[in-house]
């Protein structure tokens, strides 16, 4: 309240939001006047993790890009291909030779649909050859179109430019000046981050960014980040016309998507980093849902209000006993947000034996949802629940309790910790249900064990972008 936030319009939102079935956060916290006014996790989620938030990675990328630019070590109207000299000869179409850096950074390359899979077919070592490879459908600069090669070779020439990794290039500029520190980001190749996903950071680490870019750039006394290119990048640099949500067809700047209020960055399934200038304000958010639009009008119509008035214009508001209860209520909320194990009863006394041989995995064509997983295999030792997911090439074995969440960090078959939470309960006689969840990503597996015909089922929640395999359920090393 001493940020002039009402707290029962943060408690509004978090009744919203898990009232809403096609939405699941993970975490959300909500910065004021450079304060933290609201905070919460879901458990078996917490903040000291970090995790997967996917295409917020394009707004860490695009902080590189103001810093090399600043530097010189990239120029806004330098084509392409010309930091990729050893490619030009082959690169004949003159619209893939006109791409510049700054059509790159607004998404503005000229092709009418992501590039990734077709950039990555063309030549799996060096995507970026392969993207300018294919000839853009219009001219450059002139039409928006989400596609993942534009960052990753924007990250490339950073990279390249600066002699190392996005992450070192970042650390004393950025990161370590701001209290993040060093973070983990995907590589491909090896040695080369991939800029536009496979950022492992935490929720306060979103907030942290957001906060740099609210304060256009400044942190402390020190400007790291230059006002004129925050100005730039979190402005409409192109129209997003063609985009399906409303919140989507704001404009896009730099690597940032404009909102009906205020600007962001964010990820699949639900990595949010809202900043509201308006409000002076920062909304982190976490998640493992595609209802990403439902997660924005739940934070415009219920969070929103909550900034600058607390009184809302609701009955009894404005008296303190009733503010100081609805702190203490939505404090007591935040401290108990919790995803729902697996339900189900113990084991029935009934069932005989059960653990004998592994559950051979079905596929789930299906629902589209379906793993990489070949076999479960269970086991019971005074009571309590082992399960062993295999893959090709890899396999993971872990606790899971009933109906409550399991936390443990095992090693797969590499050596590579993954963390993961499991809980389990058996539907009927026949059917035993597990539920895990790869804390270092949005992403949730639920696994059923059929005992008459030693199969089970196991379907993704949301499924990870790249499949979902285990040695991309972690954060690297």
């Amino acid at each position: 309240m001493e940020q002039g936030v009402d707290p029962a319009a943060v408690l509004g939102f978090v009744d919203a939001v898990e009232a809403d079935p096609s939405v699941e956060l993970h975490s959300v916290m909500v910065l004021r006047h450079g304060y933290v006014v609201a905070e919460g996790w879901w458990a078996p989620h917490t903040p000291e993790r970090t995790r997967l938030v996917y295409s917020i990675s394009k707004s860490l990328t695009s902080t590189a890009l103001a810093f090399a630019l600043s530097e010189g070590l990239v120029r806004p109207d330098d084509t392409a291909v010309s930091y990729f000299p050893e490619f030009a000869e082959e690169i004949g179409d003159p619209r893939s030779r006109s791409i510049t850096v700054r059509d790159l950074a607004s998404m503005a390359a000229g092709h009418d649909h992501d590039m990734w899979a077709e950039a990555v077919a063309r030549d799996p070592e060096e995507p970026v050859r392969g993207f300018l490879m294919l000839p853009p459908e219009a001219p450059p600069g002139s039409v928006f179109c989400y596609s993942q090669p534009c960052t990753y070779t924007l990250a490339a020439i950073i990279q390249r430019q600066a002699g190392m990794r996005l992450s070192e290039y970042l650390l004393p500029r950025f990161l370590d000046p701001v209290g993040i520190g060093e973070v983990a980001w995907q590589c491909r190749p090896p040695g080369r981050e991939l800029g536009f996903s496979g950022l492992f950071v935490r929720t306060e680490d979103l907030a942290t960014l957001g906060q740099l870019y609210l304060q256009r750039g400044r942190w402390g006394d020190q400007q790291l980040v230059p006002e004129s290119y925050v100005d730039q990048a979190t402005s409409r640099r192109i129209p997003t016309p063609g985009m399906e949500n409303v919140d989507w067809q704001q404009g896009y700047g730099y690597q940032f998507w404009m909102s009906r209020h205020g600007f962001r960055g964010d990820g699949a399934f639900g990595q949010f980093c809202l900043v509201l200038p308006e409000q002076d304000a920062v909304v982190a958010m976490t998640g493992g849902t595609e209802a990403m639009q439902e997660v924005l009008g739940h934070v415009w119509e219920h969070l929103l209000p909550g900034f600058g008035d607390t009184s809302l214009g609701v009955p009894g508001h404005g008296d303190a006993r009733y503010a100081a209860q609805t702190q203490q209520d939505l404090d007591q909320r935040l401290r108990n947000l919790s995803l729902t194990p697996a339900g189900g009863a113990p084991r029935p006394e009934s069932v005989g034996d059960w653990a004998s041989a592994p559950f051979t995995v079905t596929a789930g064509a299906e629902t589209g949802l379906g793993s990489h997983l070949t076999s479960v295999s269970v086991a019971s030792t005074d009571g309590d629940l082992e399960v062993t997911i295999d893959e090709p090439g890899n396999s993971l074995t872990f606790a899971a309790d009933h109906r409550q969440w399991s936390v443990s960090e095992p090693s797969d078959a590499h050596g590579d910790p993954v963390p993961v939470a499991a809980s389990s309960g058996w539907r009927d006689e026949q059917s035993l249900e597990i539920a895990v969840v790869f804390l270092e990503t949005p992403h949730r597996m639920d696994i059923v064990c059929s005992l008459p015909a030693r199969t089970a089922q196991a379907t993704w929640r949301v499924a990870p972008l790249d499949g979902g395999r285990l040695d991309t359920l972690h954060r690297p090393g």
